[in-house]
């Protein structure tokens, strides 16, 4: 059973991931109203938005030295803050050399707390001895749905105040959760050393690629999904966006239930069915010949999608009995490695050939999730030895 300090820990655990979800969706839904305020052409705005990724890689991986030596509370307590009051200051920057250094910042600070929480996760996973990352990043979806809502029914309002207004409620939340996350000798495993700088890759790269692979299919439904509706079915302004909304409102329902599932039949088992139908979501979006089944396909992508970064992050923590953050630092670093490869990829070969082909390289990549698998359960002693 569940110490009542296990519980505290759970419930600020789920506060972190819920304040993360809407910073970030506080930031990336103005892209637009940002774009539009500093008079961004395409270019420029790609160039921009590329910051936020790579500096994120920089910060998950100072993360993971970071948290080894100071634990992920620490770092959750400073980080999770900058996060906030980066979004505030993106909406207030007045210009573009304003801008640039406040993504670089929100771009290390959310990398940071990206890694810092889902170790905590991994550590509240740990106590209670049964899986429960689904569900934090549940919470994750239902904030940053919660935050594009937010940015469509205040669309009157100033954009620096549409922005800084859910960064009130981040940073209490942030504030409130801190003291109650667990400690570094809490994440650690009771007689347990593993030495940061020697933590091997090798049994983790299984979890790095599918991860990759993952925000490949990810940046392809984010950034293409709505360019494919229009240019590709021929959709009009109405429909346009229910191609992602299927997305996520998908990828919501299965992390609901996705803890259950994998206590019944396992992580690899999940993991391997989630590959087969992201894979069938990708062929669908490539042979889709209306608007209805295209929608149906994005929706799939996300039921198949969905399972492989809570579980990614699960058996990265196994392979890091000590509890040092670094394997679970490590396999984060590819969620942007995957995320910028995915926008470069699905765009380059939507330009040199059309948008169907385009999706066939996340088609490709998530069927290949299907042979990782395996790595998904791990044996502790391949790494502890």
């Amino acid at each position: 059973m569940p110490s009542l300090r296990d519980r505290q820990a759970r419930v600020a655990t789920y506060v972190v991931y819920g304040v993360q979800g809407l910073s970030f969706a506080s930031l990336l839904i103005q892209v637009a109203n940002l774009q539009a305020k500093h008079r961004l052409d395409e270019g420029t705005l790609t160039l921009l938005l590329l910051i936020v990724p790579v500096f994120a890689g920089v910060g998950s991986v100072a993360a993971g030295a970071f948290a080894a030596r100071m634990g992920s509370k620490l770092l959750l307590r400073v980080a999770q803050p900058v996060v906030a009051a980066a979004v505030v200051l993106a909406g207030l920057a007045p210009n573009v050399p304003l801008l640039v250094p406040v993504l670089l910042v929100f771009g290390v600070a959310v990398g940071a707390v990206d890694a810092g929480m889902n170790m905590q996760g991994v550590a509240v996973e740990r106590r209670y001895g049964v899986n429960v990352l689904n569900g934090f990043h549940c919470v994750w979806s239902v904030l940053s749905l919660a935050g594009a809502l937010w940015v469509s029914a205040a669309a009157d309002l100033p954009l620096p105040l549409i922005m800084a207004i859910p960064m009130v409620l981040a940073v209490a939340g942030s504030l409130y959760a801190g003291p109650n996350l667990c400690t570094i000798e809490e994440e650690k495993t009771e007689g347990a050393a593993t030495a940061a700088g020697g933590f091997p890759w090798r049994p983790i790269i299984p979890l790095c690629l599918a991860m990759g692979f993952l925000y490949v299919g990810d940046a392809a439904v984010s950034n293409f999904n709505t360019v494919f509706m229009k240019d590709v079915l021929e959709a009009g302004p109405r429909v346009l966006p229910l191609a992602y909304a299927a997305y996520q409102a998908t990828t919501l329902a299965v992390r609901l239930g996705g803890d259950l599932a994998v206590r019944r039949y396992g992580p690899a088992a999940v993991v391997r069915i989630g590959g087969v139908l992201a894979t069938l979501g990708f062929l669908g979006v490539v042979l889709a010949p209306n608007q209805v089944l295209g929608i149906v396909a994005f929706g799939l992508t996300g039921v198949g999608l969905s399972v492989v970064a809570p579980q990614s992050f699960s058996a990265a923590g196994k392979l890091d009995p000590a509890g040092t953050g670094v394997a679970i630092a490590r396999v984060n670093l590819f969620n942007y490695v995957g995320f910028i490869v995915g926008a470069a990829l699905v765009g380059g070969i939507a330009e040199a050939a059309d948008m169907r082909v385009a999706f066939a390289a996340p088609l490709v990549l998530a069927a290949v999730i299907i042979v990782l698998a395996p790595g998904f359960e791990p044996k502790r002693t391949a790494v502890t030895g």
